[in-house]
């Protein structure tokens, strides 16, 4: 972190350093409710709040028995629903899950596969073990075992 001396107190300072874990990620989606099946066939039933605003819907998704996972789903009513998410624009690129070992990358690559979600080749690389998926949308989704 760039300090940035007599700007930041020294407390400030010691706030601001410290790493603080993401608390939730919300995604822009073309259809929300395919979005809310994928997500929970993928990780299992969740805890659902829903509220219309009047140019958007939002879904949040919380599993409690996932650390309190959070992914939010924004639905513009004003939005394309042909669009699909392209990793190559600015933005973002994809959702990484961490995974404690190489054997959970295996082992989510089983579920995904009796729950039919297509998803790519397991790569065994320099720095990890990957498997990506993809939601109904094209979000790439990440299982992740870092070496």
């Amino acid at each position: 972190m760039v300090m940035l001396a007599g700007v930041l107190s020294e407390r400030e300072q010691e706030l601001m350093s410290a790493t603080y874990p993401i608390h939730h990620i919300t995604l822009t989606v073309t259809d929300i409710q395919s979005h809310v099946e994928w997500f929970q066939s993928v990780f299992g039933p969740a805890d659902i709040v829903e509220r219309e605003f009047d140019d958007f819907f939002r879904t949040r998704l919380t599993w409690p028995d996932l650390d309190d996972l959070r992914i939010a789903l924004i639905q513009h009513k004003a939005g394309d629903p042909a669009a699909r998410f392209n990793h190559l624009q600015p933005g973002l690129d994809h959702l990484g899950f961490e995974c404690k070992t190489p054997e959970e990358v295996h082992a989510w690559a089983e579920k995904l596969d009796g729950l039919g979600v297509v998803h790519g080749p397991i790569e065994d690389v320099q720095y990890g073990v990957v498997l990506t998926a993809r939601t109904p949308d094209n979000i790439p989704i990440e299982f992740f075992f870092a070496k």
